[in-house]
């Protein structure tokens, strides 16, 4: 852990190189969209807009970007790890209920953004195509790189990925350098910096909730920020985004003084970030905005294979096929996810069309995310002791400000915004129904201690007249008691079917919110007869539970703790090991169950979602092994209106 915490301090070339590759993609394509909404939300404009314009979206990039994530959510750290889902992992300690609510609201509409960040990013790079001619296929172009994108992701990123660094340095570049090449066309643009411009277009436009939703969506890759804090460490985040911010801000200048210098000028089929690049550079300028769309939606896909893999862990989501292409940390895909974003990009190509319709839909879901995030971290900081008066001005000026952005994309809620909201409305109650079905479930559960059946299994073992069921049967077990097992697994062992066997392995699987975690404990109830074993899986890491187990075996007999040799006497004296039988209860939910309709609604609801996910035998690694599944009732008492009588 030590190490770890000294490499994410650690600061390097390919270090500030990576994370200008993978963490800015998407606050870094921006400038491809940001200018043009503010000049969309009015097309009557003049010089004191449009610095007012630019002097919040300085401001914007200032308190949101730098100090709120740069400074202060990237020490929120998991163990190195950081995103919403990270943070609430470091939260579940304080057992606020409502805690889960707020982390799985925050994590759906990322996911929505994840859905929009592909089609808008490549949109607004392919449109910049329409100055060869307006007729430019631009809805068909976007579909095929979309689908491009998404294709390639079963591969993995390790080898294109090594290109994200200098290509988004280039990127980062140009935009500084186009930016500053304009500045001179109207240098009344650098009054910008003064803030009271900014405070001056709220206070005296009348649509300024219209100019606030526009300007919002200049800090939309902050949250990815957030969730990147783990593939390339703090320090290093933090003094590239020194230059990044630098550009950035140049570019916006650089726009706003092309578009002073041109008032008057239709702007309806204008975008600015094209209009201040040179004539001769414009194949160039729309080939590097592609490249850098490209990248930003592959940092975006990343982190939404990143936040279902830990909403598993963290019981917010069914269990999922996960595939891990790759050596690198944290490189995973999942294909159910990818193809059901794939679907939802295409969709809001094909409705939307244009990037300038998609830009309600894009700045509401960021918005929630924000929110919910700073609502986590106000908490973060009290359970860290940070000082009452610091936390109180943190939450309330983001919370207003955050407020004030809500607001003003909410407005557009019937232009776009209202797909956002079936997007993540659609992902969270997913969310929030799984996770309070899973939690009442376990209530359900009767548990009994291992040494009051002992004696009895130890019997079994020894009663020849019963036929040996295998050499080692493991169970799975959810009972977080050493000491104890679900009633269930007894009832299999005794009366289901008498399991004769020379070992009873009772195995629990723990999710805990270190992100890396891969260890076991062992609790031996009764020598060479019955074992309790806990593997303690990160959220990160991959739960191979039969090539672990293996290995926890091949611990116990080297410490002479369990002789694996196979009691037949034709193996034995070969010194063949014994067999293993992996058993799985499934609980199922009678309709007939004496609950309420909460519970009811609840119990049914989870098993029509379970069927999203994988069975525990694929999603625990298991598909190799012998594995019966028997199912058993989750409520024992049931409703029973009448008794059936016997005749003569």
């Amino acid at each position: 852990m030590d190490n770890l915490n000294s490499s994410l301090k650690r600061i390097s070339f390919v270090g500030l190189l990576t994370a200008v590759g993978i963490v800015f993609g998407d606050i870094g394509t921006s400038p491809l969209y940001v200018m043009k909404a503010i000049v969309g939300a009015n097309p009557v404009f003049d010089a004191d807009y449009i610095t007012g314009a630019v002097s919040c979206v300085i401001w914007t990039l200032t308190l949101q970007t730098t100090v709120k994530y740069v400074l202060v959510a990237l020490n929120a750290d998991n163990h190195g790890e950081g995103g919403i889902l990270a943070l609430y992992a470091l939260l579940r300690k304080l057992r606020k209920r409502w805690v889960y609510l707020v982390a799985a609201i925050g994590a759906a509409a990322l996911i929505a953004d994840g859905v929009i960040t592909p089609a808008i990013t490549v949109s607004s790079a392919v449109e910049g195509l329409r100055f060869m001619s307006e007729d430019f296929p631009v809805v068909t172009v976007v579909v095929c790189i979309i689908i491009g994108i998404f294709a390639m992701q079963r591969a993995g990123t390790g080898a294109i990925g090594k290109l994200f660094g200098p290509f988004m340095l280039v990127w980062f570049l140009m935009l500084g350098v186009f930016g500053f090449l304009s500045i001179p066309d109207a240098p009344y643009i650098l009054r910008a910096f003064n803030p009271i411009y900014a405070v001056r277009l709220l206070v005296d436009y009348p649509g300024w909730f219209l100019v606030l939703g526009a300007v919002f969506l200049c800090t939309t890759g902050a949250e990815a920020l957030y969730s990147d804090l783990g593939h390339c460490g703090r320090r290093n985040i933090e003094y590239s985004w020194i230059f990044v911010k630098v550009m950035l801000i140049v570019n916006y200048l650089g726009q706003g003084a092309w578009l002073i210098a041109h008032i008057g000028m239709d702007m309806s089929a204008v975008n600015p970030f094209y209009a201040i690049v040179p004539g001769a550079l414009s194949m160039f300028a729309v080939i590097m905005s592609t490249g850098a769309a490209v990248i930003a939606s592959q940092a975006l896909l990343s982190g939404s294979f990143t936040i279902f893999s830990e909403a598993v862990s963290l019981n917010l989501w069914p269990r999922l096929r996960i595939i891990y292409p790759g050596d690198v940390k944290g490189q995973l895909y999942v294909p159910s996810v990818n193809w059901c974003l794939l679907a939802g990009c295409l969709l809001t190509v094909l409705i939307f069309r244009d990037s300038s319709h998609m830009e309600a839909a894009y700045g509401l879901a960021i918005t929630i995310t924000m929110l919910m995030t700073t609502v986590l971290l106000t908490l973060w900081l009290r359970m860290t002791g940070k000082n009452i008066v610091f936390i109180v001005i943190f939450a309330s000026v983001y919370l207003c400000l955050e407020g004030v952005f809500f607001v003003a994309n909410i407005a557009k809620f019937v232009h776009g915004g209202w797909y956002t909201f079936i997007l993540a409305l659609l992902t969270g109650t997913i969310m929030v129904i799984w996770y309070k079905a899973h939690r009442r479930r376990a209530g359900f559960i009767d548990y009994r201690k291992i040494s009051d059946c002992a004696d009895m299994i130890c019997d079994i073992k020894n009663d020849s007249d019963i036929p040996k069921y295998a050499s080692n049967i493991v169970y799975l077990t959810k009972s977080d008691n050493s000491a104890c097992v679900e009633s269930k697994i007894v009832y299999s062992i005794v009366n289901k079917q008498p399991k004769r066997a020379d070992h009873y392995w009772f195995l629990r699987i723990e999710n805990v919110d270190a992100p890396d975690t891969l260890e076991y404990t062992v609790d031996i109830e009764v020598p060479h007869t019955i074992y309790k074993v806990c593997m303690r899986f990160g959220y990160r890491v991959e739960p191979k539970v039969s090539v672990y187990f293996r290995q926890i075996v091949e611990d116990l007999v080297a410490a002479k703790d369990l002789d694996l040799t196979s009691s037949y006497p034709s193996l034995r004296r070969r010194g063949v090991a014994g067999d293993f039988r992996f058993i799985i209860l499934h609980r199922i939910f009678s309709v007939n169950s004496t609950c309420g309709r909460y519970d009811a609604f609840l119990m049914k609801c989870y098993e029509r979602i379970r069927r999203m996910g994988l069975s525990d035998r694929v999603a625990l690694g298991l598909d190799t092994s012998i594995v019966t599944t028997e199912t058993v009732p989750l409520i024992i008492n049931v409703d029973v209106p009448r008794r059936i009588v016997r005749v003569d």
